[in-house]
């Protein structure tokens, strides 16, 4: 059987030294490589601020939950590594089970390639001659490779196959036909778009005609009655056009799911003919702020061991308290997630939860979060609970993970590395 990742690379991060390059890596690490910190672990009190931390308990918790869960429920998971972009961290999705990785542009897909990635699915078009060029050569050369690209349009898939002529492209690439709505984002407006899309495909050479789906978190942003309506309406729309499709492969993929209304894709198209597949990646990390209230275990799906924890903490140091009521932090936008919520006063190392009980984020500059009505002093050092791991990860290439984020006296024990 052949790996779905390249171990060896994986493991080759080990050898990672530790310096400057790291915005997370103090000075007293230098010269010190990953394994060196995996060997001996550090105190997390030996890390400046301002930091992003994983919890190592939550991360494992969270990848068997989500692994189970799909497992129960027949379906299969391709989890969108863009939330991460850390091939460890993949890898152990993999290992879980996942039955390959989604990501979303170009550059994303070189980096898997990098690690060895065996099946991939890019769950955005490519039109870029000189990708699909890479891609025509990446699966010439490896026979294990497993890619299915998307397209909208009937334009898309004539830029496709005009590129991967021009490459001299032997293995024609799998496409999935994604279908949309109005006012949503990608995807054909209506199924007879969708379908003409399909018939191009079929004509184009270069391409084998293979799935079909879409986004479903493009028509709802929360968990009420309406948007649940909205996203079952949509997935019937997916689920009709995929059976009404005349595709080129014997188990064909239909595929939608983030990590805010899956349950419903398990519903609607679970029990279609081929390959039911999930995307979601922020369950991986989850947090405390928008997943925690949308998640479909939040809300009941699965059993409460189910439910997914927070792996992901923000860690700040009071620099300033130039009023009785605000303290300002040494961590802003380029450190922590602002877009969906801002950062959540959570507690104050070595002091509890007491004072910040009450307090608030109420903005965050560049390089700074203003911090109101908590009783914390200039040198405290305040954990954050953020919202949003997809703009949380990407400001930082390398990653401490603690052994518990809840201890007294956390401990780094791993770092992951991002490329983002």
């Amino acid at each position: 059987m052949v790996d779905s990742i390249d171990g060896g690379a994986v493991d080759a991060l080990g050898g990672e030294r530790l310096d400057w390059r790291f915005k997370a890596v103090p000075a007293s690490a230098d010269g010190m490589s990953v394994a060196d910190v995996r060997a001996a672990p550090i105190p997390l009190d030996a890390f400046g601020t301002p930091l992003l931390t994983l919890d190592a308990g939550a991360l494992d918790h969270n990848i068997a939950a989500m692994a189970a869960w799909t497992r129960d429920a027949g379906v299969d998971l391709a989890p969108h590594g863009k939330t991460t972009m850390a091939p460890a961290l993949w890898r152990r999705q993999l290992d879980a089970g996942a039955w390959g990785v989604t990501l979303a542009n170009l550059p994303q897909l070189r980096v898997a390639r990098a690690f060895g990635v065996r099946r991939l699915m890019l769950a955005n078009a490519l039109a870029d001659p000189a990708g699909l060029a890479w891609i025509g050569a990446q699966l010439d050369a490896d026979p294990e490779f497993a890619f299915l690209s998307w397209a909208d349009s009937v334009r898309t898939v004539e830029l496709m196959d005009e590129a991967l002529r021009a490459a001299r492209a032997s293995r024609p690439v799998d496409v999935c036909v994604e279908l949309g709505g109005p006012h949503g984002r990608t995807g054909a407006r209506t199924g007879a778009e969708a379908r003409a899309v399909a018939d191009a495909v079929r004509r184009a050479p270069t391409l084998r005609l293979a799935g079909a789906g879409g986004y479903e978190g493009a028509f709802a942003h929360d968990a009420s009655a309406e948007s649940r309506a909205a996203v079952d309406a949509y997935l019937r729309r997916v689920a009709d056009l995929h059976r009404n499709l005349d595709y080129e492969t014997d188990e064909p993929v239909v595929t939608a799911g983030g990590s805010a209304y899956f349950d419903q894709v398990v519903e609607v198209l679970g029990p279609l003919p081929g390959r039911t597949v999930l995307r979601s990646g922020a369950y991986v990390i989850h947090d405390d702020g928008f997943y925690r209230g949308i998640s479909p275990f939040a809300r009941g799906a699965g059993a409460s061991r189910t439910r997914l924890r927070s792996a992901m903490h923000g860690w700040a140091r009071v620099v300033s308290r130039p009023e009785p009521a605000l303290a300002l932090l040494d961590a802003g936008k380029r450190d922590v997630p602002y877009d969906e919520g801002m950062p959540e006063p959570q507690l104050v190392r070595g002091k509890g939860a007491a004072p910040v009980a009450g307090a608030r984020v109420t903005a965050v500059n560049d390089q700074h979060g203003f911090l109101r009505d908590a009783s914390a002093e200039v040198g405290d050092v305040v954990r954050l609970g953020l919202s949003h791991p997809c703009t949380a990860l990407d400001k930082w290439t390398l990653i401490p993970v603690v052994d518990d984020a809840d201890a007294e006296r956390p401990r780094v024990v791993d770092l992951v590395r991002t490329w983002f």
